[in-house]
């Protein structure tokens, strides 16, 4: 798939079939996360791939947004150091790359927020992170249960300006 296809067909999904995803494939989506934009090149992004579906089914229940993780075969989830100036932007944009990486290899994917939740401490715990990471995202990925249309999204022209607000 082209990536601008990718990244203009990318949607989140919350419903799988529960088919296994090949570790290659996981593997890929983790590496094009890898090599996200980051501030200053720091790379502070650790990632844990869940497939244990035990661990899955305690990191949905500690999630207000995220039951559907439960779900899913693959949970990704992305902590950065946190004592990195940047970490929350660099974890986000790796966090779009995997998104975007998953629909390029026909999966789905949905983004669930980890940083500033309540959660963030104890799925760290869970997951045997150290306190010198934090959780930016939890990336639930699998193969979609059912192709759907995204939701409305606003006109180019709405959101486009040149030179200055309301140019053009």
């Amino acid at each position: 798939m082209e990536a601008i296809e990718a990244l203009k067909t990318r949607r989140s999904v919350r419903r799988f079939t529960g088919q296994e995803v090949p570790p290659a494939v996981v593997e890929d989506i983790v590496d094009c996360g890898r090599l996200a934009a980051t501030a200053l090149n720091l790379q502070p992004w650790e990632f844990v791939v869940v497939t244990d579906p035990e661990t899955r089914h305690r990191i949905a229940d500690l999630t207000d947004y995220g039951k559907f993780i439960a779900e899913a075969p693959v949970c990704i989830a992305v902590f950065c150091q946190r004592d990195k100036k940047y970490f929350l932007e660099d974890g986000c944009a790796a966090t779009q790359n995997m998104l975007v990486a998953a629909t390029a290899h026909g999966l789905g994917s949905c983004w669930v927020a980890g940083h500033k939740k309540p959660y963030a401490d104890a799925v760290a715990a869970l997951l045997g992170v150290p306190e010198t990471l934090a959780l930016v995202s939890l990336v639930a990925l699998g193969y979609a249960a059912k192709k759907k249309a995204g939701p409305k999204k606003r006109a180019l022209e709405e959101v486009l300006h040149w030179e200055r607000f309301g140019g053009r």
